[in-house]
């Protein structure tokens, strides 16, 4: 796609082109600095080594742990084969991420799986990610994290009547407003609070975990005799237990959203993913085992929040601080899930495939602020409006689809670009397991939900003709050309954005 360099009037309004290279007030509009050199507008390298760690951590750890790890119980069969699972999953996940690790090291830009796809696959394969992530993946995906928020942190003040679905509905946009503002505002900031929304996830499972080995130690071993015995696992049950497991340890790949902000990427990317996966791997593991010390598998199935549960058995009065904790554990995730994916947006607009706009970045804040905030309109509608979970359904199994695809990539480029740098560089087998895991939940999904994965298929499909009518397309008509270069100087001046100096 040819992109078009706007002209864009200053905001007195007078009609002479501003030149992005020389003095231009919008930049220097209210900076103490004015008539000292100018400072590049780029992303900057903010992310360093823990900021990456509590990027990732604190993506993967949101509200599953603590409410509804049945899930795994239900599908495996028994106490001891729901461990293995976490295990396997957790180390499945690793083989994703120690793959991701490979990519985001020889290919040094954000935007995490479209970077990925469009360098082995080309545009066409990309724009179909990016589209099907922009109208209903991360919208519906940020609104499940956002309702969970709004109902948790409600819980306390509503105990132990209900939470009204309004006031879930009001605290939620107020939580998503929070999160926007944030990352729309610093770069710094937001980093900053994910490392404290990280320690702050850390600690509450630290208090499940403690105490939960504490009992184990002393001798509360009755639910993990015969650990494996009364097992009714089927065929069809173990799929669907790994399946709950995968999506409880999706996240160790928001980091490679921000590439090109991460210091020092061929160090930092693969250390992050490796030092997150193991934490993740050994708190999910360790919490449950402690769930198990204090709950039979019967409690835990029959139990709507297993976390509440468990806090109830032990700490009496003192359970009204969990749902306070979740609420926090939801709010990092959101936090966490929206830095990554504006990246995307961002790196997508760049590249031609999304309005100019989003490419653009804050003259004083150096961040991405239209492509932080083009989520909020679409999430909001969704929240009020539309059937989230049911979007949800149609659209779980393209996430593994498109990450089988970009690590199936990272194959093909092997052979096809043999002599990129690859500074950091994982056996062949490793992501041939995963890509295979990948393409097993996809066929899983289609065997077990085939309506819902028809349409999810269906709306997945609906990216070709968009991407013929306003990518491939050259030649658009001239009303369409003024329209979006007004709405692009427009939304310029209004957000005080200009394009990356490069």
């Amino acid at each position: 796609m040819t992109r078009r360099t706007v002209s864009v009037p200053h905001p007195s309004g007078d009609p002479t082109p501003s030149n992005f290279g020389e003095k231009d007030p919008l930049k220097s509009n209210g900076d103490p600095h004015a008539g000292a050199p100018e400072e590049k507008v780029e992303l900057r390298k903010k992310v360093t080594l823990l900021r990456g760690i509590s990027i990732i951590t604190g993506t993967i750890i949101g509200a599953g742990i603590f409410i509804s790890p049945k899930g795994i119980l239900k599908n495996s069969g028994s106490v001891g084969m729901s461990l293995v699972v976490w295990i396997a999953c957790g180390i499945l996940s690793l083989f994703g991420a120690l793959s991701y690790a490979e990519l985001g090291t020889s290919i040094k830009k954000s935007g995490g799986h479209y970077t990925y796809i469009l360098e082995a696959f080309g545009p066409q394969v990309a724009f179909m990610r990016m589209w099907v992530d922009m109208i209903a993946i991360r919208p519906a995906g940020l609104a499940v994290i956002a309702l969970a928020f709004g109902r948790y942190i409600l819980e306390p003040i509503f105990m132990p009547c209900g939470v009204p679905e309004i006031a879930i509905k009001l605290a939620t946009t107020i939580g998503l407003t929070a999160v926007m503002y944030l990352n729309s505002m610093s770069v710094s900031w937001t980093a900053r609070i994910q490392i404290f929304l990280t320690f702050s996830k850390l600690l509450t499972i630290a208090t499940i975990i403690v105490p939960g080995v504490y009992l184990l130690f002393k001798g509360e071993t009755k639910n993990f005799e015969n650990a494996f015995e009364d097992s009714t696992v089927h065929l069809s049950g173990l799929p669907l237990a790994f399946y709950s497991g995968m999506f409880a340890y999706a996240g160790w790949f928001y980091l490679n959203f921000v590439t090109e902000e991460v210091e020092n990427p061929e160090r930092t990317v693969p250390l992050a993913i490796c030092i997150s996966m193991v934490i993740v791997m050994i708190c999910y593991t360790m919490t449950n085992v402690a769930y198990y010390t204090v709950m039979s598998a019967e409690e835990l199935l029959a139990s709507n929040a297993v976390a509440v549960t468990f806090a109830e058995k032990l700490m009496g009065n003192v359970s009204f601080a969990v749902p306070v904790f979740v609420a926090l554990s939801c709010f990092g995730s959101m936090n966490g899930c929206l830095f990554a994916i504006s990246r995307m947006f961002f790196v997508a607009s760049r590249e031609g495939q999304l309005p100019e706009v989003l490419s653009m970045i804050h003259i004083r804040r150096h961040t991405p602020l239209p492509a932080v905030i083009v989520l909020y309109p679409i999430t909001l509608l969704i929240l009020f409006l539309g059937d989230i979970y049911s979007l949800l359904n149609f659209m779980s199994f393209l996430r593994w689809l498109f990450i089988g695809v970009a690590v199936i990539g990272l194959i093909y480029m092997r052979y096809t670009r043999p002599d990129m740098p690859r500074p950091f560089k994982v056996p062949i087998f490793i992501p041939a397991v995963f890509s295979f895991t990948c393409f097993f939940m996809v066929f899983l999904s289609l065997y077990s939900d085939p309506v819902n994965t028809g349409i999810g298929f269906a709306i997945s499909l609906t990216g070709i003709p968009a991407y013929y009518i306003f990518i491939h397309c050259e030649r658009k008509p001239k009303w369409f050309q003024k329209l979006s270069d007004s709405v692009n100087r427009s939304l310029q001046i209004i957000l005080e954005v200009v394009p990356a100096d490069h």
